[in-house]
């Protein structure tokens, strides 16, 4: 792990705020930061749903600290790279959710290597969803303990082969290790446990879960609760946030038990707008469902894309009473508060967030502009889905501009009336650009070689491509859907090397030739069908420009390069050939230096 540089320790707070210097416990607060996956502002009761059943999680509200006006990405990735660095998302690499574009870039000092500095210990449990691959994986970025799944969800295309939220095959520190339960029943017990043994040191516990986001598997006596109901667009999800629930009710008491509730900074938030909690008619009403009467939901850049709830508890640091904050704030502002909070040393390296301190306890309404925008491209394109927002206002793209305390569903277009408003937010869109472009330009290439300590598995997931998506779950790896692209290696050692193509993942057990079995049986659905079979019979890999032809794999066969390759940044390319004639693209690469 990089050190992280520091300037300064400070003791942010004094005895008449909550005593920061002489807790009676006279130790650092703990951290446990809980992140859902696709749940938007409207998807919790405290903040007006009728239809969710959420009591704990409503409790927590009224013993909170809770922001209303509170921004993050408008999709998975992004929100993530920017809470783990309080930067902006684009500025670290990471305005995708595949394609490479979720990979945060190597070097950016990260929240947990921060609390890892200062002498906590750090765990993360669930979807990190920002690099599978040495060196971006959270065991390289700072957390002392991590189980997790791959991709961006269970059963993406870089996670364990058929895992379908039951039961599933985990990476423990990047060892795959067999589960038992229902995928947020494990991240949180596994966070107890966590817990459990580092009760005795300050301790930073991120359980970023994969729930609610699809495929919407959970066990039927949660869904079963909304089953039936007419304003419900989704029983499945509602479950699956009821789920959470129940887990978050017993944190906080297992949190209590062990008396670690004063001293822990207990957060709940999301990633993103809510994915499946609403659904609109023609017209833009809404259907079924609840999104506090915002306009738009996961990857919009109206308020509903990114505007999400952000709850913080702390008893000893006299947060523990409802006390709502309407100011604008955003998710780069996340880790400078929580440096801010804890009392610790503050990074040298310049954050784009500001440390909401003085919000929370002053009241205090910094005069700022922020941008959220979704692009989900390979390369960043300016102008492209963006909201600016300053105050009450939200410039969408550079022609559309909303007052969203009184048009909370931005419907009446105000441009025409406020062109010197509309000049300022396109002039501070254009500041914040100038920070993107730096980024715009980097590429993230994964590296290989004799110093990476273990085999690595390239995915279509991360592929770069032209026109269209890479295939980035199995459903599309067993249809053999997916654009043809291509991966940015870095050969780190000159020498001979093992390029192996694969059909299917290696821990599947089945050929190159061979068909995927139907999956197994889940509450409600079968989530994986047969998988087709490709009749493979050639192999082509191009790496810097230099293309190795394998013809004719029998059944069965694998489909493997020996070859020598230089030291540097590449672009490799992989392709198999099938009796029809056309070239479809590998889905899972295998890479290691072969002993000299």
């Amino acid at each position: 792990m990089k050190a992280i540089q520091v300037f300064s320790v400070l003791c942010i707070f004094g005895t008449a705020l909550f005593g920061c210097a002489e807790q009676e416990s006279n130790s650092k607060p703990n951290v446990v930061f809980i992140l859902t996956d696709d749940q938007g502002y409207g998807d919790l009761g405290c903040n007006g749903n009728e239809w969710i059943q959420t009591p704990n999680i409503d409790s927590l509200y009224n013993e909170s600290v809770s922001f209303s006006d509170y921004h993050v990405g408008t999709t998975c990735a992004p929100s993530r790279g920017g809470l783990m660095t309080g930067k902006f998302s684009n500025n670290v690499g990471v305005w995708h959710t595949i394609m490479g574009r979720e990979i945060l870039n190597e070097g950016e000092a990260t929240m947990a290597e921060f609390f890892k500095d200062n002498a906590y210990r750090t765990s993360m449990f669930g979807k990190w969803h920002l690099g599978d691959n040495y060196p971006f994986r959270p065991q390289d970025r700072g957390f002392d303990e991590s189980v997790i799944h791959k991709g961006g969800g269970v059963g993406q295309q870089p996670d364990y082969w058929n895992n379908d939220y039951f039961s599933d095959t985990y990476f423990r520190n990047g060892v795959a290790e067999k589960f038992d339960g229902y995928c947020t029943d494990v991240w949180f017990s596994e966070a107890q446990k966590f817990i459990e043994k580092s009760k005795d040191e300050p301790f930073f516990c991120y359980i970023a879960l994969n729930a609610p986001h699809s495929p919407y598997n959970v066990p039927s006596k949660y869904s079963d609760l909304y089953e039936g109901q007419e304003n419900i667009p989704n029983p499945e999800f509602y479950g699956m946030i009821t789920n959470i629930d129940e887990n978050v009710g017993k944190l906080r008491a297992f949190l209590a038990e062990k008396g670690l509730a004063e001293n822990t900074i207990f957060i709940y938030m999301s990633d993103n707008g809510t994915a499946a909690g609403v659904s609109f008619d023609k017209n833009g009403d809404v259907k079924k469902g609840f999104n506090a009467g915002m306009r738009g939901t996961k990857g919009s850049e109206y308020e509903g894309g990114h505007r999400v709830p952000f709850i913080m508890h702390w008893p000893n640091g006299n947060l523990a009473q409802r006390k709502d904050i309407n100011t604008l704030t955003s998710y780069v502002d996340f880790f400078p508060t929580l440096a801010d909070l804890c009392g610790l040393a503050t990074p040298s390296t310049k954050l784009d967030g500001i440390s909401l301190k003085n919000v929370i306890y002053n009241n205090e309404n910094p005069d700022r502009v922020l941008v959220v925008d979704t692009q989900r491209e390979d390369d960043l394109i300016k102008w492209k889905q963006p909201s600016i927002m300053k105050d009450k206002w939200r410039m969408i793209g550079g022609n559309e501009l909303y007052n969203i305390k009184s048009d909370p569903g931005q419907r009446d277009n105000l441009a025409e009336q406020h062109p010197a408003l509309m000049d300022s937010l396109k002039a501070a869109y254009e500041i914040w650009w100038k920070g993107t472009e730096a980024a715009a330009a980097q590429m993230t290439y994964i590296p290989v070689g004799n110093d990476i300590p273990e085999l690595v598995q390239l995915n279509s997931h991360d592929l770069h491509t032209a026109v269209g998506h890479p295939t980035w779950n199995q459903n599309q790896v067993r249809s053999g859907s997916g654009a043809m692209g291509y991966w940015p290696i870095e050969v780190k050692n000159d020498g001979k090397y093992e390029v192996e193509l694969c059909r299917w993942p290696k821990e599947s057990g089945l050929g190159l030739r061979d068909a995927a079995p139907v999956g197994d049986e889940i509450p409600g659905k079968n989530q994986y069908k047969e998988g087709e079979q490709w009749l493979i019979n050639g192999a082509e890999l191009v790496i810097d420009e230099n293309t190795h032809v394998l013809a004719a794999p029998k059944m069965g066969e694998r489909a493997v390069f020996t070859l020598d390759l230089k030291k540097g940044k590449q672009i490799m390319k992989a392709s198999f050939k099938v009796d029809s004639g056309d070239k479809r693209q590998v889905f899972y690469a295998y890479v290691k230096p072969l002993a000299q």
